[in-house]
C-alpha cells in the first residue's frame, strides 16, 4: 500500500480562521474514503456583532492573531509534527483580499521553511467537496447546490474540476437575503441562524411573499425582489399592537419559507433537466434545517440520494481547504509547486479553475 498523503489546509477568506491536516490514500480510487486527522477553527462572530457585519480590517487582523495558535493545535490534535504535512493547501480566493492574504502568506512560509510544495485552492471547491468528509460521501456526477453568504448556484460535477454552471443568483444570494432581512427585524448578526430560530415560532403562510424567477425552465436565482417585499411588509406592523412579536416571526417564517421553496424548486428542476440521481447541498445555509427536510422529502419521492457535510463543516473551516487541494492532486486536477512568490484572487470564478 501506497503511503498517505497528508495536506494541511488554511482558510481565511472570511470571518473564520481555520486550519485541518486531512489524510488521503495515495492515488484515491473511491475506495479508500479521506480522513480528517484534526482541525482547529476560529469564528469571529462575537467581534463582527458590535458592527451588524463583517469588518475586513478587523477580519485580516484577527486571522494574524488565530493562524498560528490554531496550527499548533491542529498538529496537536493530530499527534503529528510539521515534518508530517506533505503539501500545504490555501484559499486563493474568492474573499476579502487583506484575509487572503494572511492565509496565503501563511501557507507559503510554511511551504518554503519545510521545502513543501504548496497549491492555491478555491473556496467555493471546498464547500463542494466538503461532503466527502461526511459519513455518507456521494458518488460523481452529481448536481451541486451551493448556497453561503455571497454565492447561490447550481452546478453538475462530473469529477474534480469538472464543473458546469447550471444557474446562480443575478443579484442577492439566498444568504445575504437570510442576512439582510434579519437584519431589518433587528436581528442583528449573524442573520442566517437568528432568521431561522425566530421563524420556529411563526406561521409559514401568514404572509404572501414572492417566488422570484420560479416560472420556466431558468434555474437561475434573485432574491432582492423578496428582501423588497419583505420590507414593505414590515413597514406595515404596528409595533405596539398586542401581537406584534407575533406578527414578526410569522414573517420571518414566511421570508424563510419563500428562500427555501426557491432553492427547493430550482434544484429539482435541475435535476430533472440532468436526468442525474444524486445531489449535494453545501455551504452554510445549507446548515437550514427546512432546507434539509424538504429537500430529503421532494427528492426522496424522485429517489435522489442528498449529501450534505456534516453541520461543523457547513461553515467556512480548513478541512474542506485540505480535502479540495488533496482531492485535486490525486485527481490529477491540481499543482502543487515551489514557486512561493503568491498572490490572491479576491473574485474567482469556479469555472475558471
Amino acid at each position: 500500500m501506497s503511503a498517505p498523503l497528508r495536506v494541511l489546509g488554511i482558510e481565511s477568506s472570511c470571518d473564520e480562521t481555520g486550519v485541518a491536516l486531512v489524510e488521503l490514500p495515495e492515488g484515491m480510487d473511491g475506495l479508500a474514503p479521506p480522513r480528517l486527522l484534526a482541525q482547529a477553527l476560529h469564528s469571529q462572530i462575537d467581534m463582527h456583532q458590535a458592527y451588524g457585519g463583517v469588518v475586513p480590517e478587523l477580519a485580516s487582523r484577527d486571522h494574524i492573531r488565530r493562524a498560528v495558535p490554531l496550527l499548533r493545535e491542529t498538529l496537536a490534535g493530530a499527534g503529528l509534527g510539521l515534518e508530517a504535512v506533505d503539501v500545504v493547501a490555501y484559499t486563493r480566493g474568492p474573499g476579502l483580499a487583506g484575509a487572503l492574504l494572511v492565509g496565503t502568506g501563511m501557507a507559503c512560509a510554511l511551504g518554503m521553511a519545510l521545502d513543501r510544495p504548496v497549491l492555491g485552492v478555491h473556496h467555493l471547491e471546498g464547500h463542494l467537496l466538503s461532503p466527502f468528509l461526511s459519513a455518507d460521501p456521494p458518488e460523481f456526477p452529481f448536481v451541486a447546490l451551493l448556497v453561503s453568504g455571497g454565492h447561490t448556484q447550481l452546478m453538475q460535477v462530473d469529477g474534480v474540476g469538472r464543473y458546469t454552471m447550471l444557474g446562480e443568483t443575478i443579484d442577492d444570494a439566498a444568504g445575504e437575503a437570510f442576512d439582510k432581512t434579519a437584519k431589518m427585524l433587528g436581528l442583528g448578526y449573524p442573520g442566517g441562524p437568528a432568521l431561522a430560530g425566530l421563524a420556529e415560532q411563526g406561521d409559514d403562510a401568514a404572509f404572501k411573499l414572492p417566488r422570484p424567477l420560479m416560472r420556466g425552465d431558468l434555474l437561475d436565482f434573485s432574491f432582492a425582489g423578496l428582501k423588497t417585499a419583505m420590507w414593505t411588509q414590515l413597514n406595515k406592523l404596528d409595533a405596539t399592537a398586542p401581537n406584534a412579536a407575533q406578527a414578526r416571526a410569522d414573517l420571518a417564517a414566511s421570508t424563510q419559507a419563500a428562500i427555501v421553496d426557491v432553492l427547493v424548486a430550482k434544484s429539482l428542476l435541475a435535476l430533472k433537466q440532468t436526468g442525474l440521481k444524486r445531489m449535494v447541498v453545501a455551504g452554510g445555509v445549507g446548515a437550514n434545517r427546512r432546507l434539509r427536510v424538504q429537500l430529503d422529502a421532494q427528492c426522496g419521492r424522485r429517489g435522489v440520494r442528498v449529501h450534505y457535510p456534516e453541520l461543523h463543516l457547513c461553515t467556512d473551516n480548513g478541512a474542506m481547504i485540505a480535502l479540495a487541494g488533496a482531492m485535486r492532486l490525486q485527481s490529477g486536477q491540481g499543482v502543487a509547486t515551489r514557486d512561493y512568490a503568491f498572490d490572491v484572487k479576491p473574485r474567482w470564478d469556479l469555472s475558471a479553475v
